[in-house]
């Protein structure tokens, strides 16, 4: 009998920690347009969003322009720190239906110091991809031995258009 209620509380203790463990992981996935203040104490709107690829690897994707005065949008995307390394430069190959937009790497020309961005980070110039994009059409990004392929959904790319506007 005692044996019984041991193999039942242990039973439900399992279940719990089981049921815990699904609760604490669930994945919330939502845009963040903030505004930000940069080093010139200017407001800056920008886009961020975490989202995983095919491989479910999680990447921090961050769309902001290049100054307050300019409409060219740049993209960082973001890596777990110390799980890989982004070697530079890196062409960011962008796929919708039949089209094809192959995005220039441009961290080590970015304004922020390359030693802010870690390994895991890259940018790349999202201007002429934006200004080409008519619809709010779902994205795929590809960064050759990195990221194989990781969706971007509609919404989200009408979040970066707007920011150009």
């Amino acid at each position: 009998m005692r044996e019984g209620f041991r193999n039942l509380f242990r039973l439900i203790i399992s279940c719990l920690l089981i049921g815990c463990c699904f609760l604490t992981s669930a994945n919330k996935s939502h845009a963040d347009s903030k505004v930000v203040l940069n080093d010139q104490k200017k407001e800056i709107k920008r886009s961020l969003e975490s989202l995983k690829d095919l491989d479910y690897q999680t990447w921090q994707i961050i769309v902001y322009p290049s100054s307050k005065e300019s409409k060219n949008l740049i993209l960082r995307i973001v890596g777990y720190p110390g799980s890989l390394r982004i070697d530079h430069p890196t062409n960011l190959i962008v796929n919708s239906g039949i089209k094809t937009w192959n995005l220039k790497d441009i961290t080590k020309n970015s304004k922020i110091k390359v030693g802010n961005l870690n390994d895991s980070a890259a940018e790349f110039d999202l201007s002429t991809l934006i200004a080409e994009l008519d619809k709010n059409r779902p994205l795929r990004l590809s960064l050759p031995d990195l990221i194989n392929d990781l969706p971007i959904p509609p919404y989200l790319v009408s979040e970066w258009r707007s920011l150009a506007k």
